[in-house]
């Protein structure tokens, strides 16, 4: 494991994921985790890495990590070798649940969401060691929460 040092994350760390530093390292390896798993289909779509990136950005990922995404070869990727080195300040976070998280979300990123991608999302959750029923529940959540912004948008009126 690094000893590198830990830097601060943004705001939406520490809201969304009660994380309040982490390594330049561990953002850069959760990224490239996200692309080997959007990718195991061969290709990481345009609206995938765009996800990634926006995702990342929101994160606090300086510009240095969000360009290393773009020359990534996602296809060579070693995931267990990539989540040795996660680290965040907080002792109890787990990473493979959030990957399985936003690698729903990242395969969702093109407003597709087929058989083909929920395989490879499960299939990386397998790999990650994160029970069935986690990952169904995951599913679900994320279904909810868009289910949940289309409601906030049509009370508004938001027509995207």
């Amino acid at each position: 494991m690094t000893t590198e040092s830990m830097v601060p994350a943004s705001e939406f760390a520490r809201d969304d994921y009660g994380i309040n530093a982490v390594t330049e390292t561990a953002m850069r390896n959760y990224g490239y985790v996200l692309l080997a798993i959007a990718g195991a289909d061969g290709e990481v779509s345009h609206a995938e890495l765009d996800w990634l990136l926006h995702h990342q950005r929101k994160f606090g990922a300086p510009q240095h990590v969000l360009d290393d995404y773009a020359s990534f070869d996602h296809r060579a990727a070693d995931i267990d070798r990539l989540l040795a080195d996660i680290r965040v300040d907080v002792p109890t976070w787990k990473a493979e649940r959030h990957l399985v998280y936003h690698a729903i979300r990242i395969c969702r990123a093109d407003g597709a969401y087929g058989e083909a991608e929920r395989a490879k999302v499960d299939r990386a959750a397998e790999l990650l060691g994160v029970d069935r029923g986690t990952v169904l529940t995951l599913h679900a959540l994320v279904d909810a929460e868009d289910a949940l912004t289309n409601m906030r948008k049509a009370v508004f009126g938001i027509d995207t």
